[in-house]
């Protein structure tokens, strides 16, 4: 079986395929600089990494809720379509109402597919642009002190697996979450007592954080649209569990403070 995986150098993409390959699949690890090029705003490089391919993992960048996620990768879904790939597994938001569109597109396509809805990685705390708050000791967002089942990115990617091989998966929306609510306070307090030192919690309003962001240089569509997100994904909709990892790997998720035990032992989090 032949698995394309886009995204194959972020948070979820590398452990696809990873997990992929450790399954004995070929896998095409896609990326915009990688040996497999695919690039979301280059229609161009589409067809030779879809093409030959049983199955695909679509994870869009910058957001699956973004204002040209539908479009595009709705028109990427029935390339695929046309192309022979059958079954696509959709990255999607838990709780982000800008993502319907998306999922509806992959829906639509006339693929047999798959959307998993994740929750908050842990990776967020480890990887990409929040962790310099983290290494600094001082996390500024716009969480209050809302709940969130946070989750492994491995678990993830072990889902997908999942249903990326296994058809009974097709045409099911799958909520992936950890085994227990904590919220950004909370979890960053495990952190701190991890690492020894304190890492200081600073909740910010949404309009605050979208000045930050601005005054980082963010576009200003970008920043209105975290905005958006943020808004509604973060007013305690999700806080809650769901049974998704368990009912499709038969074993219970991965809980937080294992991966901080796991973290605190490496560099992600060293000033």
């Amino acid at each position: 079986m032949t698995v394309l995986v886009t995204g194959a150098t972020g948070r979820t993409g590398r452990r696809v395929a990873e997990a992929a390959s450790a399954a004995g699949l070929d896998v095409r690890a896609a990326s915009r600089g990688g040996a497999v090029r695919f690039d979301w705003y280059d229609p161009g490089t589409w067809d030779a990494a879809l093409r030959g391919a049983d199955a695909a993992y679509l994870v869009y960048t910058p957001d699956i809720g973004a204002p040209s996620a539908a479009e595009t990768v709705g028109a990427l879904a029935r390339r695929a379509v046309g192309l022979g790939v059958r079954r696509l597994v959709l990255l999607s938001a838990r709780g982000e109402e800008q993502a319907l569109p998306a999922e509806r597109a992959v829906r639509d396509s006339g693929a047999d597919w798959t959307v998993v809805r994740a929750a908050w990685f842990h990776q967020n705390f480890s990887e990409g642009p929040l962790v310099d708050g983290v290494r600094g000791g001082e996390f500024v967002f716009p969480a209050a002190e809302v709940q969130e089942p946070f989750v492994d990115v491995r678990d993830i990617a072990d889902v997908v697996l999942t249903a990326l091989t296994d058809g009974s998966y097709a045409g099911r929306t799958l909520e992936v979450t950890g085994p227990r609510l904590l919220s950004f306070r909370e979890a960053l307090g495990e952190i701190s007592a991890a690492v020894g030192r304190e890492i200081r919690y600073v909740p910010v309003s949404v309009k605050e954080f979208g000045v930050m962001l601005a005054e980082s240089g963010m576009p200003a569509e970008e920043t209105a649209f975290l905005e958006d997100v943020f808004e509604t994904l973060l007013d305690g909709r999700n806080a809650h569990v769901c049974d998704g990892v368990s009912d499709v790997l038969g074993r219970p998720p991965r809980d937080f403070a294992d991966f901080v035990r796991e973290q605190a032992t490496g560099t992600a989090w060293t000033v």
